[in-house]
């Protein structure tokens, strides 16, 4: 590593990216300051409105693995091992996520493993600064202004936004660094709920699945959570007819939607139903893009910089793999802190762009799709395919979420891996009636070539 180790790195955000990150970069003895709008978040509440669940998956694991807190974020940790559909009559069927046991998700609790990478980050070496919001920040000039603070002269010291989907520190490169931002805002919003334990604190539905009442236009989740209870979450549009948020602003109004689309949920919530309905907000669903990521010593990480919908999971992923991306970069002999982050955006930028494509298009898949025939018919093909030829075929979701192989190189496989799930069940209604033979054919001949050409 070349760069100098004198010189400061500012990190604004102590979100879960930038304590990654800070962690990662005071753990080589580098000088790292943490600057945070909020206040310490192990002394006061979470903020409501915020997911308090998260998918952890293979990318993420990569990271906490290599920052030394893995062991302790699996303690609080929930694996779940499939999709449990339900269905209006509160029938529930298990679509598992693969074929092998150990390819799991995990649910984490935000909040918690937030506090777990402060003090992680803070036993390496780097500062917090609390209750620091950045005031002002000119890049042209490379000047800092946290509030209440001495301006900070970025000369030769970076700057890494890690400061979220409305990131200050990418405003103030689109204002002076000519970054162009797009914001895709879904006609859909979120609402989240709890579903308390039982008298004896316990998980009242599966604790080892992801639950979902996929609805076609709209959807409703569960996570568990390691105190018996779930976080669930409907995605609803905003406006429209009975099935929107306009709709069911009302009380009396979500009450009766929820009777009627998810009755075995309202079973589990009970009475406390109002109250949440009341107190929880409804939240927008948007993906951030921007190009550039940097300018000279500063850059941005993390939904800062490309922030998704959640439909895959891969959001705090990706933040992650981030943070492990720009560690990597420093074990090569870089000569200084623009070139390494010009490197690092032309590594982020196409993998980035393709996480955000197919979380849209998970979205369609959880709401819609695993309620379809043909969609689990192609489900039941590819688990027999990952077994005849796990050396070539892995499905997306498996790419995405138990690999690291690179984002965009497990689109385009996906892209190719579709096609011949198409053909094979154009004229098939069951797994008897699938040509498998054909269908390896078909897979050695269109994706062997592309694996070997990597």
């Amino acid at each position: 590593m070349t760069i100098d180790q004198q010189q400061p790195i500012h990190i604004a955000g102590a979100g879960l990216a930038g304590c990654v990150l800070a962690c990662y970069l005071a753990r080589r003895g580098l000088a790292v300051e943490v600057f945070e709008k909020r206040a310490d978040m192990r002394r006061q509440a979470v903020e409501r409105g915020r997911s308090i669940n998260l998918a952890l998956s293979e990318r993420g694991i990569v990271a906490l693995r290599e920052i030394g807190v893995l062991d302790e974020v699996m303690n609080m940790a929930l694996p779940m091992r499939g999709r449990m559909i339900h269905d209006r009559d509160g029938n529930q069927s298990l679509q598992p996520y693969s074929t092998h046991a150990d390819e799991v998700i995990h649910s984490v609790h935000r909040g918690e493993l937030n506090q777990i990478l402060i003090d992680a980050a803070e036993a390496a070496g780097a500062r917090f600064h609390f209750d620091s919001p950045i005031e002002s920040l000119d890049p042209a000039n490379a000047l800092l202004q946290p509030a209440g603070r001495a301006a900070i002269d970025l000369t030769g010291s970076p700057l890494l936004g890690c400061d979220g989907a409305g990131s200050v520190v990418r405003q103030a490169l689109e204002s002076g660094a000519n970054t162009d931002t797009t914001i895709d805002w879904l006609p859909h919003g979120y609402q989240e709920f709890n579903i308390p334990p039982d008298a004896d604190g316990a998980h009242r539905l599966a604790p080892d699945a992801l639950h979902i009442w996929p609805r076609h236009e709209f959807m409703l989740i569960a996570l568990p959570n390691p105190d018996g209870s779930f976080t669930a979450t409907l995605f609803l549009t905003h406006e429209g007819d009975e099935r929107s948020f306009a709709a069911i602003a009302d009380a009396d109004a979500a009450e009766a939607f929820f009777q009627q689309e998810f009755p075995d949920f309202m079973d589990l919530v009970g009475e406390d139903f109002a109250r949440q309905h009341a107190e929880h907000p409804v939240s927008p669903l948007g993906t951030v893009r921007c190009q550039p990521w940097h300018h000279d010593h500063i850059a941005l990480v993390g939904d800062a910089a490309h922030a998704v919908v959640p439909f895959h999971g891969q959001g705090m992923n990706c933040a992650f793999e981030d943070c492990t991306e720009l560690n990597r970069l420093l074990d090569k002999n870089v000569a200084d802190w623009p070139t390494l982050l010009a490197e690092y955006e032309r590594r982020r930028k196409p993998n980035a762009d393709a996480i955000a494509d197919m979380a849209l298009e998970n979205y369609i898949e959880m709401r819609d799709k695993v309620a379809d025939p043909t969609f689990q018919l192609q489900k039941q093909i590819e688990a027999e395919l990952y077994t005849r030829l796990p050396e070539l075929y892995v499905p997306r979701y498996a790419m995405v979420m138990f690999r690291t192989l690179p984002y965009a190189e497990a689109q385009r496989r996906g892209r190719i891996q579709a096609g011949i799930l198409d053909e094979l069940t154009r004229e098939a209604g069951s797994l008897e009636e699938v040509d498998l033979d054909e269908g390896e054919r078909l897979v050695r001949e269109r994706l062997g070539k592309v694996i070997s050409e990597r």
